[in-house]
């Protein structure tokens, strides 16, 4: 009986040793009941937004003067604004531009971290100087003042222009995550082996550095979206983000700024903060679990 429990065992770790990083990983992330929660809560406000045309229950330039301001119920589940529009439809379309956003931004700003931190971190030197030096220079702006100024500048090109002015101020964090892990990466036996064999170093990178850096950028990626969403939203309570005319969670929240609304009209204010709320919550917490996921310290 002591034999076959010792086969059982090293069969399991045999078993164990054949499985890659990424099935571990998946097996730990499915095993965070918070993390896995959380996915499900951002699938279904993705897919709630994006089906916003087929479900919502009014037009999001329907007004209805003589039901201006009203709490919810009488035909508008979520009441109306001071305009006539229905809460609910504003929500869901709201949902969709502050997501788009959000994710165009993340994809954007992953893209640039990636070509210049896994440049700067491959090849070093003199490249890497001039390529830090160029982030601490875009870093030392003060973003929210000159993101203020473009987005003014730019106001009438649309959300277009706010996603590029965001992009192009948000890149340099997560740029010197990339070129720290790249530089770490690159004194590995393997890439050193790619490259004594004559591997391109634009080979070596795609090939080699960046499928083992990816973990890292995966995990910024989802800490991106939820900053991405964060600052469209603080932009458009300002007035300096999405166009008023255009539904977002951002400009739902402008309402808020009027204390007559904050003091009696509740329904205007709280859904796009408990939505704003809970999807940052749950972008965090995936995060957190994708992190935990790909630490060989953790718990399995």
């Amino acid at each position: 009986m002591a034999s076959l429990d010792d086969k059982t065992i090293e069969k399991l770790e045999k078993k164990a040793k054949k499985q890659s990083p990424w099935s571990i990983a998946r097996r730990k992330l499915l095993k965070n009941k918070l993390a896995i929660i959380s996915l499900s809560f951002l699938i279904l406000v993705t897919v709630l937004a994006y089906l916003a045309p087929f479900i919502a229950p009014y037009d999001p330039n329907f007004v209805d003067i003589m039901n201006r301001n009203n709490p919810p119920g009488d035909g508008y589940l979520l009441g109306t604004d001071n305009a006539g529009r229905d809460i609910l439809t504003l929500l869901l379309y709201g949902a969709r531009t502050s997501l788009t956003i959000g994710f165009i931004c993340m994809f954007a700003v992953v893209g640039i971290a990636i070509v210049i931190g896994s440049i700067s971190g491959f090849y070093g030197g003199w490249v890497d100087a001039v390529l830090m030096r160029f982030t601490d220079f875009v870093m030392n702006f003060p973003f929210l003042v000159f993101i203020i100024v473009l987005a003014s500048i730019f106001r009438e090109a649309g959300i277009g222009a706010l996603i590029v002015v965001i992009s192009i101020l948000s890149w340099t964090g997560a740029a010197r995550v990339v070129r720290s892990k790249t530089l770490a990466e690159k004194e590995n036996e393997y890439v050193m082996a790619a490259v004594s064999i004559g591997g391109t170093p634009f080979k070596v990178i795609r090939k080699h550095l960046l499928p083992n850096v990816m973990t890292t950028i995966i995990v910024q990626a989802t800490l991106l979206l939820a900053v991405m969403i964060v600052i469209e939203t603080a932009l458009s309570f300002i007035g300096f983000g999405v166009p008023s005319g255009t539904p977002s969670w951002g400009n739902m929240m402008s309402e808020a700024r009027n204390p007559n609304v904050i003091r009696t009209q509740w329904w205007i204010w709280i859904p796009p903060a408990l939505a704003i709320t809970f999807t940052i919550l749950s972008i965090n917490f995936i995060g957190e679990g994708i992190k935990d996921a790909f630490n060989p310290k953790s718990l399995k």
